[in-house]
């Protein structure tokens, strides 16, 4: 390759902070951070409300101009820099407040994601049985209105006739509603009821945060491994539950349910405003997860190719997983005489009170039960190793001595632990309340002004022509034409019309028939702001430390890149990154040992080497 023999070759690992143990775990990783639950339970009922396949247009041209350039961005910071989502702001210090306002929607969203898991944990654990618990309506728990698909065996036409006799009567509540909210959660009546402690989801929440430490005990070395199989076997599960599903009677209704096109609808602002929100929200933008996962890639690592693929993989999973929902549904639409509509729902009341109920309709119900909430477990999983990760490894780069380095493992700990008393509220009677307030305010419109001042301070601020010609200088290539485009007009203008179109679509948030009182709500706004407010708050404190004697040469040197800004390893600190070798500079930068295992002396290290072609050099002359 070059290189003069006795000199080193160029390692490209960070001996300091740790790799990928190879590029496939970086993948893996990545895919199972943006394939979360929301593919499940949030993207096939968005697709079917806003016009089935119609949607579909709109959606993947939101793909393509605003989530893949948005994801390679975040992606090719990160590996420039080799830091998390603090270090890296030494790009424009002033912006630092970005990276803690990453840190914060982290932190909010790891708490209730967990708490997920921990009901899936509880469900898994109970579909154990001969007959699933949520089957009929003879429980203690049951109401006189519950009616179960499957009490007294009753033929579809009697059911038919049930039904319409149920709906006009009184609603019918299904036993698996009956069993999620009276018995799992046992629901208060109000979100300040909190009630008592539900110690079986106490339980299982310390069972998940117990596994998510032990993936990460050891850091990226450790989870890159684990996710070969949480990553890949959700799409075994899902395409097990697509064959079973599309061999059930009204299967196919369900799907054209989903798919078929609604045209009408792709003139509606609202079709689109979902689009990108779901774009935005599916891939992690803004999270800081992206930008943490690629600063453990190696400096030249192809993170274009990267970015393309885990996108594409992302959206491809969100269609894929439409068919096994809807088959399902479709089947018990089928059973029960109704429209499809009557029993299509999102979010945890899919998750584990529609789609529960339809696999009690299937024969070995428990095997098909355990199944999908496995893949629920997993598909969780993925996303609260890198929310993890993003906190654990903000905290160790900004602390950034070698004490803290060795000990990140009880970092990690600290953290899960904090993270694990912070949840333990959410798991009270009133826990699905304060668990959907966090979903709705916590990481809703404060990701997008996050993800738009990222754009704004790297391409205006930094500079778009510094960023390229650092891309050019990592991947060999500027950043193609288009993504230059993308990120400089297209991306942040899509951004800005999602907060607008978040802005004009806001309704309070409402639970079922519940209404939140204006308290609980304003305590959402609160933990939205918690998150904006960290960047001006720590401009303003940048600002007022940096030197100068007008504020406009303040404001200069506030926003200018930091000298120790740029690749971490001083092997690749070339061009404009050459350091002029001042103890102050060096002092950041990680400089690998020669050659570790052999102790060579000083004066062995300047003696003249042999080279191939016979002529001498000293060590010295490759600086």
């Amino acid at each position: 390759n070059g290189a003069v023999p006795g000199e080193r070759g160029k390692q490209d690992k960070s001996v300091k902070r740790g790799n990928w143990g190879n590029q496939i775990e970086f993948v893996l990783t990545s895919v199972g951070y943006a394939v979360g639950l929301g593919n499940v339970w949030r993207f096939p009922y968005l697709c079917y409300r806003n016009g089935g396949g119609a949607f579909m247009f709109p959606y993947f041209i939101m793909l393509v101009f605003c989530g893949i350039p948005l994801f390679f961005m975040e992606l090719s910071f990160g590996q420039f820099a080799s830091q998390g989502c603090l270090g890296v702001w030494r790009v424009s210090p002033m912006f630092k407040g970005v990276g803690y306002g990453m840190m914060v929607v982290s932190t909010y969203i790891g708490i209730y994601y967990n708490v997920v898991i921990c009901i899936a944990f509880y469900y898994f654990f109970v579909s154990m049985t001969r007959v699933l618990p949520w089957t009929y309506c003879s429980n203690p728990w049951n109401t006189p209105d519950c009616a179960g698909v499957l009490d007294g065996n009753i033929s579809s036409r009697a059911a038919l006739n049930l039904t319409h006799l149920l709906n006009t009567t009184q609603k019918r509540t299904s036993p698996s509603e009956e069993y999620w909210r009276r018995y799992v959660l046992q629901l208060s009546d109000d979100i300040g009821n909190l009630g008592e402690v539900r110690l079986p989801l106490l339980g299982c929440l310390g069972v998940s945060w117990v596994v998510v430490f032990l993936c990460l005990i050891k850091g990226v070395k450790s989870s890159g491994k684990v996710v070969y199989f949480t990553a890949t076997f959700p799409y075994v599960v899902l395409t097990i539950l697509f064959v079973r599903g599309i061999t059930l009677e009204g299967a196919v209704t369900g799907i054209m349910y989903y798919l078929t096109p609604q045209w009408d609808k792709i003139l509606n602002a609202k079709v689109w405003g979902d689009a990108a929100s779901q774009i935005f929200y599916s891939l992690g933008c803004a999270w800081g997860g992206l930008i943490t996962m690629a600063s453990y890639n190696k400096f030249h690592n192809n993170c274009y190719r990267d970015s393309i693929i885990i996108s594409i993989t992302n959206c491809a999973t969100s269609v894929y997983a439409g068919f096994v929902i809807f088959s399902i549904l479709g089947f018990m639409a089928n059973h029960l005489g109704v429209d499809v509509s009557k029993v299509a729902d999102h979010g945890p009341g899919l998750a584990f009170v529609a789609y529960p109920e339809a696999l009690t309709l299937l024969p070995i119900s428990p095997l098909w039960s355990i199944l999908f909430f496995f893949m629920l477990i997993l598909l969780g999983l993925g996303t609260q190793f890198c929310l993890l990760e993003t906190l654990v490894t903000a905290i160790v780069d900004e602390v950034g001595n070698e004490w803290i380095i060795r000990r990140k493992t009880f970092v990690t700990l600290g953290v899960a632990v904090a993270g694990f008393l912070l949840g333990v509220p959410l798991t009270t009677q009133a826990g699905i309340y304060w668990l959907l307030l966090m979903d709705n305010y916590a990481a809703s419109f404060s990701l997008v002004i996050i993800s738009c001042i990222m754009c704004v301070a790297i391409m205006y601020i930094y500079g778009h022509r510094n960023y390229f010609k650092d891309i050019e200088m990592m991947l060999g290539f500027p950043p193609p034409l288009f993504f230059q485009i993308c990120w400089r007009f297209i991306s942040p203008a899509i951004i800005f019309f999602i907060l607008i179109f978040t802005v004009i679509q806001y309704r309070p948030i409402s639970y079922n028939e519940y209404v939140y009182p204006t308290w609980a709500i304003s305590i959402g706004f609160l933990m939205a702001l918690s998150s904006v407010i960290c960047i001006p708050i720590y401009a303003i404190y940048k600002v007022c430390r940096s030197e100068g004697d007008t504020l406009l040469e303040r404001l200069k040197n506030a926003t200018k890149a930091s000298k120790d800004w740029g690749p971490a390893l001083a092997e690749h600190r070339s061009g404009r990154y050459a350091p002029a070798f001042s103890p102050s500079t060096e002092s950041h930068l990680e400089v690998q040992p020669l050659q570790p295992e052999k102790g060579q002396s000083e004066a062995a290290a300047a003696s003249p080497v042999q080279g191939s072609n016979g002529s001498a050099h000293s060590q010295d002359s490759r600086l």
